[in-house]
C-alpha cells in the first residue's frame, strides 16, 4: 500500500443462467466476473474506483483525524444506505436530519464495524472539509454529495 493507503474492495460475480439445463444442449451464457475496487490514498486525501480496468475519480476526501484515524487495510463493502441517519457513538442520540443536511449526507457505504464504531464512506453537509482535504472525521471518509453518489452507484455489497 502506498502512503498509508486504504483499499476498500468489493468483488462481485454475476452469473445469468437458467436453473435447468436447456433440453436442446445449447450453450448457457455466463456473464464475466465484475471486479470493483475502491482505493483511498489517505496521505493524498483522494479516493478512486477501478471497475473492470477503468478508473473513476480521483475525488477529494476528508479523513479521520489523528485521534480517530481512518482504518487502513483491505475491506469489503458491508452495506449501502440511502438517506442514513446519524447516531452518536458517545451519547446514542439520533440526529433528526436525513438527506443532504445529515452529517452522513444522503449516501453511506459501510466498510467496517468494530464494536459500536462504524466506518464508512459518506457525504457531508460541510464540503469545506473535503475541499481542504482535512483530517477531521471520526475515522470515516467524507466526500462531496455528487461524488459519493457516483461511487454509491458503481459499488456493490
Amino acid at each position: 500500500m502506498v502512503q498509508a493507503s486504504a483499499e476498500i474492495s468489493a468483488d462481485n460475480t454475476e452469473a445469468s443462467a437458467s436453473p435447468e439445463a436447456p433440453a436442446d444442449n445449447s450453450e448457457v451464457s455466463v456473464s464475466p466476473e465484475i471486479s470493483t475496487k475502491v482505493v483511498s490514498l489517505l496521505g493524498r486525501r483522494v479516493i478512486s474506483v477501478i471497475r473492470d480496468g477503468e478508473k473513476l475519480g480521483p475525488w477529494p476526501v476528508a479523513i479521520g483525524d489523528p485521534r480517530t484515524p481512518t482504518p487502513t487495510s483491505v475491506f469489503k463493502v458491508e452495506n449501502k444506505v440511502t438517506n442514513p441517519q446519524y447516531q452518536s457513538t458517545k451519547s446514542g442520540r439520533l440526529n433528526p436530519a436525513i438527506g443532504v443536511a445529515s452529517p452522513f449526507g444522503d449516501r453511506w457505504i459501510g466498510f467496517l464495524q468494530s464494536g459500536q464504531s462504524k466506518f464508512g464512506i459518506h457525504g457531508t453537509p460541510w464540503p469545506y472539509w473535503v475541499n481542504a482535504k482535512g483530517a477531521v472525521t471520526n475515522g470515516c471518509v467524507r466526500m462531496k454529495h455528487a461524488h459519493v453518489r457516483q461511487l454509491f452507484d458503481v459499488v456493490e455489497v
